[in-house]
């Protein structure tokens, strides 16, 4: 996981500042627990033990899992993140300049989805579920969450970039996650990501989350799906590209058409996948992060500007 000092991190920072969470953390990384045992090995009640759960949850750097148990359906918790990398901002970024350009998750240009699919705005649905023809439906402009099982969506944007300038590096943010039937916690998915027909990597998604409400999920969404996401950050540095600061592949800023007037950017899950899990994607008004696609473009001045 990376975070940063901006308020949108507070939630992480929040749920490490207590004794009691970070034994929590520690005896979860030996092996997953229920919130009886965490209470019994900590000492607390049932009650309080789930309040400490909450806030870790909410921070996503817990999950919780539903498991067969000796009573029937358990519920586990379990790591979500093997380390948390923070970065600080320097004088040079926090000088940098950057073109931002926030895309509305419905304002898709082409796609091709396979069953389980379907995409809402924050008031309904649109159409009917597992019927890729609404995809086309005029009211897809206004979605703000679309799942698919397999296939593609691809969103064409202008680059604002200006002769004078050069691009160091693009960073895209986009709340995502699997897309299992209602929904599994543990349903990894290989989503793979393409700017100007380039791929640049993949993330596999654990899971399709539905054990708590999305921070931001209308009250309408029905508790039997998908409800939130995962924060992730896709970088395409001159040396590579990373999510989250894990570097997933070589392709560089300089191999991507970065220049060219439009980009063309394509979130898949491929036929020939490992993992075939399918994909949502959470925009403002869904899941815990209120933002749609937000791309932004660093760049440096020439030194006839500065």
């Amino acid at each position: 996981m990376e975070i940063d000092i901006s308020e949108n991190s507070l939630p992480v920072y929040e749920a490490l500042a207590s004794k009691v969470r970070l034994k929590i953390i520690q005896l979860l990384t030996v092996k997953s627990m229920n919130i009886r045992e965490l209470a019994e090995a900590t000492g607390l009640s049932s009650a309080i033990m789930t309040m400490h759960i909450k806030k870790l949850e909410k921070a996503n750097i817990i999950r919780s899992q539903m498991v067969p148990g000796r009573a029937g359906v358990q519920k586990l918790c379990v790591m979500n993140v093997d380390n948390i990398e923070i970065t600080f901002p320097s004088q040079q970024i926090l000088a940098q300049d950057y073109h931002q350009t926030e895309v509305s998750v419905g304002h898709y240009t082409d796609f091709h989805v396979e069953p389980t699919c379907g995409l809402a705005t924050v008031e309904k649905f649109v159409g009917e579920f597992d019927e890729p023809r609404y995809f086309l439906d005029p009211a897809r402009v206004n979605a703000k969450i679309l799942w698919f099982g397999k296939g593609f969506i691809e969103y064409k944007l202008s680059n604002f970039l200006l002769p004078s300038e050069t691009p160091d590096e693009l960073v895209i943010s986009m709340e995502l996650s699997s897309e299992a039937p209602f929904t599994n916690d543990n349903w990894p998915s290989d989503i793979s990501f393409t700017l100007n027909n380039v791929v640049v990597g993949t993330w596999t998604s654990p899971g399709d989350f539905g054990d708590a409400p999305g921070k931001y999920t209308p009250d309408w969404w029905p508790r039997v799906i998908n409800q939130y996401g995962l924060l992730k950050l896709l970088r395409i540095t001159s040396s590579g590209t990373f999510i989250d600061g894990t570097k997933i592949s070589n392709v560089t800023i300089n191999d991507v058409g970065i220049l060219d007037k439009q980009w063309i950017f394509r979130i898949s899950v491929d036929n020939d996948a490992r993992h075939v899990g399918g994909a949502t994607i959470f925009g403002s008004g869904f899941g815990n992060y209120n933002q749609d696609i937000v791309f932004r473009l660093y760049y440096s001045k020439s030194s006839q500007e500065k």
